[in-house]
């Protein structure tokens, strides 16, 4: 009797508490939740295989800016993978290189060129005119072919860091042009053809600028542009992925082209060869992606920090960046610093 009631008093003590349990369940299931995130990072960065474009999408390739640059790089890996190409390009001896390039790194490629400058100022403001006609070269010249895939590279941004209200009027309606009217109507112009036939990939180039930091100070209708690419890209997923099209904006950090404002080297700036391996393996599967996986490593880490870290930290940059560019062309910065 006695060791009952010891054994019944002892049993509160010894027993678990419920707070204990609830703690330990909600720490496995971070952890479980922690590693599947990140066993799916290694696999999208290292495993998993790139798809059969030519096969998958269609034989053609549309590529704009292809003349420097991610754009160039692309181009020459998809003629590498067997599809033919479309280049658009403002400058017709580098589209002539381009095209020799292409040739050599795959002689079974055709290439088409469009001569097509997208900043082109038009007639009105959603650009008729010179943007018109040239949307209309790029139609007639996939007119008839099995067009699978449209690579939205081109872009524009400031020469050099600057107050939004110190930007030359011609400069930001350029990048407004390049990066939002012509991405848009090129998209237009193939498109509806990919639907009708049940197939084919858009693949549109965003920015850092607008999704991995809260803000882009010094630089705000370009990384503004950069924000109305990648909803444009989600948006445009859920409406045509049922119809087989698959599209997908793809998110560089820096790469080390003519429009990186960060010269050296670095590990975490690729060449646009490198890059564009890690881009084209990418194509096909999320609706918003970061292709090269040390950007990723730097989007995971800017993540971890507070909005107002961030932006004081841009704002910093692009403050200095544009001191540096005052002091160059011995201009004033009329108390602005």
């Amino acid at each position: 009797m006695v060791e009952s009631v010891v054994a019944q008093s002892g049993d509160p003590a010894t027993a678990t508490p419920m707070w204990f349990v609830v703690l330990v369940a909600i720490g496995l299931h971070a952890v479980v939740m922690w590693a599947g995130t990140f066993l799916a990072w290694l696999r999208r960065a290292f495993l998993r295989p790139g798809k059969e474009l030519c096969r998958r999408y269609g034989e053609w390739a549309v590529v704009t800016g292809a003349t420097d640059g991610i754009g160039r790089a692309v181009a020459l890996e998809l003629a590498r993978r067997g599809l033919h190409l479309v280049l658009v390009g403002r400058n017709p001896g580098k589209l002539s290189a381009v095209c020799k390039e292409v040739r050599v790194a795959a002689p079974a490629c055709k290439v088409r060129t469009v001569v097509f400058d997208l900043a082109a100022p038009g007639d009105d403001d959603v650009g008729g005119g010179e943007m018109s006609r040239g949307v209309a070269k790029v139609a007639a010249a996939v007119e008839g072919l099995d067009v699978g895939l449209l690579v939205n590279n081109a872009g524009a941004t400031y020469p050099c860091a600057a107050y939004f209200h110190e930007v030359p009027d011609a400069v930001w309606e350029a990048v407004l042009r390049v990066n939002v009217v012509a991405a848009t109507r090129i998209a237009r112009a193939v498109v509806p053809a990919m639907a009708a036939k049940g197939r084919g990939a858009v693949i549109n180039v965003g920015s850092g600028s607008s999704v991995v930091v809260p803000a882009f100070p010094l630089y705000a209708v370009y990384a503004a542009t950069k924000a109305y690419v990648d909803q444009l890209s989600r948006c445009l997923y859920v409406e045509y992925k049922h119809h087989g099209v698959d599209v997908q904006c793809q998110i560089p950090l820096y790469v080390a082209t003519k429009m990186s404002p960060v010269k050296g080297n670095s590990p975490f700036i690729p060449s646009p060869e490198e890059y564009a391996k890690a881009a084209v393996r990418c194509i096909g599967y999320e609706p918003r992606c970061v292709p090269y996986w040390r950007h990723s490593v730097q989007w995971f880490f800017a993540s971890l920090l507070p909005d107002s870290v961030l932006n004081l930290w841009r704002l910093q940059v692009g403050i200095r960046k544009r001191n540096q560019m005052k002091v160059l062309l011995g201009e004033s910065d009329h108390g602005f610093s």
